[in-house]
């Protein structure tokens, strides 16, 4: 920074200072480095994944036609984290006159304070430099957002301490909009907006100009306007202004992860679970466990699918699970953290406050379908790890009447024991691949994992103390009908 130009003058004789550089809408400039970022080849944006083939082909579409544009999807589709990765795409540093509430251009400013220092001082006009960051203004749209907040006012104390008229240019306080000139615009929430307040957005829009406080006071600014929005929202009637809807160039669908694996890896990318103490290892099938419970709900009728069921669910499901993993190992003195199945039963709070559900689902309770989530969930991991397995001597053993003590604060050497007495319990994880002998955390949480999935499959059953033992009588499933979700042995 101590190398750019710090004058008028000085920026005129610069390499970044030249007048067809500076002079580029902000829609040019970011479809020139988007050209160049597409030539390079590689990721559009850091940290977004799973949009690979559906949602960035369409927002370089509309960047590359200079559009502004609309991300419409459910909560916890990465709206808010691609609009910030715009920034990226802009120039590293941009040059502003010194002082200028708009950032106003060097050699195009439109505020009047900006046209008169330069009228007065000419080539020793202070320039001031913009980071990319800078660049950036979000606004989330709540029914209290006024035509102030978003475009401006005129400030009567400014009138009275500078001596001006209420309609001289210089008595203007700027909004969130001018002050985002020559940079990204974002509005989260866009149907939350006030009728009145979506109105004053056509201008900027389509003409690029905006009127403050009805006085005859112009300013011609370059942003670009981004917007976020659930489709149902959206497309519901008097949500959004029809005309308003009109000037958006874009509408980009976004979506949840098409994949188990691909929401896996999300999870991994953004959950914290290296907590700088002991080390953390997580079994697969504990992961993938946490990632279709997510899947799960957003499946379930009895959960909202109008509200979605947000990515952040299995995210702070795995902190909440390796928190309680964590807590349990320092504890009881282990060298590592590994979660096991139990551990979903402890993070039932980071389940319940993800979801909303519909009337069915209220009646019923968010912990009593929680639990049957993640139950529905260890089935649906089992069933895809194993497919088909007989579990015939695990069954018989609690239809005889023997009971086992399942709780989250117990070790695991204990734990591997107790499950050493259930026929064939330990033999069967380790035949289907799901822990080796001797990894004791993990054959625990294997152990685990095959127990709820049985319960799942109603051949035994579970308190909510963690007590497994055998299945209610009224609670199993007839001859020949089909188990939960296709599969295992009767």
């Amino acid at each position: 920074m101590s190398s750019l130009p710090t004058t008028l003058g000085e920026l005129k004789g610069h390499p970044l200072g030249s007048r067809e550089r500076i002079l580029r809408s902000v829609k040019e400039e970011l479809r020139e480095n988007l050209l160049a970022r597409l030539r390079q080849g590689g990721p559009l944006f850091e940290g977004v994944l799973g949009y690979e083939d559906s949602v960035m082909p369409q927002i370089v579409n509309a960047l590359l036609a200079q559009h502004n544009f609309i991300l419409l999807g459910l909560r916890g589709q990465a709206k808010s984290r691609i609009l910030r990765a715009l920034v990226t795409l802009l120039d590293e540093h941009m040059p502003v006159v010194a002082g200028s509430e708009v950032n106003d251009n060097p050699y195009a400013p439109i505020s009047k304070y900006a046209r008169e220092l330069i009228e007065a001082r000419g080539d020793d006009t202070p320039i001031a430099w913009v980071s990319r960051d800078q660049r950036y203004v979000e606004k989330l749209a709540t029914p209290d957002v006024t035509i102030a907040d978003i475009l401006g006012d005129v400030d009567p104390i400014k009138a009275a301490r500078g001596g001006h008229i209420l309609s001289d240019e210089l008595t203007i306080h700027y909004g969130m909009m001018p002050r985002a000139n020559r940079g990204i615009f974002a509005l989260n929430e866009l149907p939350d907006l006030a009728g009145k307040v979506q109105v004053g957005l056509f201008n900027i829009m389509q003409e690029g100009d905006v009127q403050i406080k009805g006085y005859p006071v112009r300013l011609a600014l370059d942003v670009l306007l981004c917007f976020t929005a659930n489709p149902e929202d959206y497309t519901a009637r008097g949500k959004i202004i029809t005309p308003l809807k009109d000037r958006i160039g874009s509408e980009v669908i976004t979506h949840y992860p098409e994949t188990v694996a691909l929401g896996m890896q999300i999870t991994a990318q953004e959950a914290w679970v290296d907590r700088g103490g002991l080390p953390v290892r997580i079994p697969d099938f504990v992961a993938e466990v946490i990632e279709r419970v997510a899947f799960e709900a957003r499946t379930d009728k009895r959960v909202d699918r109008r509200s979605g069921v947000s990515q952040r669910l299995p995210i702070t499901v795995m902190e909440s699970v390796v928190s309680n993993a964590e807590r349990r190992a320092v504890m009881l003195g282990d060298r590592e953290v590994v979660p096991r199945l139990s551990d979903l039963y402890a993070a039932l709070p980071a389940i319940t406050g993800k979801i909303e559900l519909e009337y069915e689902g209220e009646l019923i309770g968010a912990t009593v379908i929680a639990r049957e989530l993640i139950r529905r969930a260890a089935d649906a991991t089992m069933r895809e790890r194993a497919g088909y397995i007989d579990s015939d001597a695990i069954v018989i053993w609690f239809d005889q009447g023997s009971a086992l003590q399942v709780t989250d604060d117990v070790e695991s050497a204990a734990l591997q024991k107790a499950f050493g007495t259930v026929p064939g319990l330990l033999d069967l994880v380790r035949l289907v691949g799901l822990a080796t002998e001797g990894d004791i955390p993990v054959e625990v949480a294997a152990c685990e994992l095959l127990l709820e999935a049985l319960v799942a499959r109603r051949k035994l059953s579970r308190s909510d103390g963690g007590e497994y033992m055998r299945a209610p009588h009224e609670q199993r499933r007839r001859p020949g009908q089909e188990p939960l979700g296709g599969g295992m042995s009767a």
